[in-house]
């Protein structure tokens, strides 16, 4: 066909169901494999481990080779664009992310968004690594967390709180989380803009503290920055489609599509297929929403639930996927079954 990529991901976010059902996981590359634990011993702490090209585009590519994936996602963190907008941001052992507080969102603005994309020139290193060693018909994936979460991390210095205290700025301080979240708006978009000149042939937007929102502050936080993040890639030039995936937006992601001007969905483990089915247009591109605790469980009833989102999504593009990551206790076996099964699907 014209126009229409040979890489059945890119077919599905081109509005087209190929043969073959795409799938990749998200954090499919990580703690449950033990080739990424023997790598991950190898730097001095996480944020060596991402900027360190060598390492970074081995961990991408580790899925791949075990598993077969159509889709390579980036090994990097959402966190690492703080890093490079001057904040301090360490990765403790038991605890995650530690990440200098901001009080205002001129704390964002100290760095240029240019200057802080540019200080990430190794993650684009290592999307150029991983594109000359992909198989032809694997697409690489690049990503960003999105604003509100980004922000989120800023505003509360650590992610396992309440965050009560993000969003109470949308109440008692709506114009300084406004700007902080327009601050990031600008630097990740250059960041984007960067990952796809060194290779990404896709994007994916991380809104993983999406939840627990009303629906106006849900609009104000989660979907006008969204917005803006995408038209600010689009002015850059870049071309490539963008998957939104808002975790916990629930009856609000249908309007989160409609719009953002994301390319395709990413669906998390509680919204059902039926609602999606029926709140989304059967040419809009969806991805997931398999629960990763069910494939640490494996047997009989993972089986039945792949089959029935294969069956749900039959009549819709779709990309095969979690409804959040892979956990470091998922046994690789069960990996195995689902990528077999999926494979299955599309030879009956």
């Amino acid at each position: 066909m014209t126009g229409v990529s040979d890489k059945p991901l890119l077919q599905v976010l081109g509005g087209h169901r190929p043969q073959k059902t795409p799938m990749w996981m998200m954090r499919q590359a990580g703690r449950h494999l033990p080739e990424y634990l023997e790598l991950r011993g190898r730097a001095k702490d996480f944020l060596d481990f991402c900027y360190t090209p060598s390492l970074a585009s081995e961990a991408t590519l580790q899925p791949i080779r075990r598993y077969g994936m159509d889709g390579a996602i980036l090994f990097a963190d959402i966190l690492l664009i703080l890093d490079a907008m001057g904040l301090d941001v360490r990765f403790e052992k038991g605890i995650g992310p530690i990440v200098q507080q901001i009080e205002k969102a001129a704390d964002l603005t100290q760095t240029p968004a240019v200057k802080a994309a540019d200080r990430l020139s190794p993650v684009y290193e290592t999307v150029r690594r991983v594109r000359a060693e992909l198989p032809d018909e694997t697409t690489l994936i690049g990503f960003a967390g999105s604003p509100w979460t980004v922000g989120l991390y800023a505003i509360e210095g650590r992610g396992k709180t309440d965050k009560s205290t993000a969003k109470r700025w949308a109440y008692e301080q709506p114009d300084e989380l406004a700007g902080t979240l327009d601050a990031l708006v600008e630097a990740t978009a250059h960041y984007l803009a960067a990952q796809v000149e060194a290779g990404a042939e896709a994007l994916m937007l991380f809104d993983s503290w999406a939840e627990g929102l009303p629906d106006d502050v849900f609009q104000t936080i989660i979907i006008e920055p969204t917005r803006k993040l995408v038209d600010r890639v689009r002015t850059l030039g870049v071309a490539v489609p963008v998957i939104g995936f808002p975790r916990g937006a629930g009856v609000m992601a249908p309007l989160y599509f409609e719009k953002t001007g994301v390319t395709g969905l990413g669906l998390d483990t509680a919204v059902s297929p039926g609602f999606i089915n029926e709140k989304l247009a059967k040419a809009v591109p969806v991805q997931g929403h398999l629960d990763p605790l069910l494939l640490i469980a494996g047997g009989p009833k993972l089986d039945q639930r792949v089959d029935e989102l294969l069956e749900a999504y039959s009549g819709r593009p779709h990309i095969f996927n979690l409804g959040h990551g892979v956990m470091p206790e998922t046994p690789i076996p069960h990996v195995e079954q689902v990528v077999a099964r999926v494979r299955a699907w599309d030879k009956a």
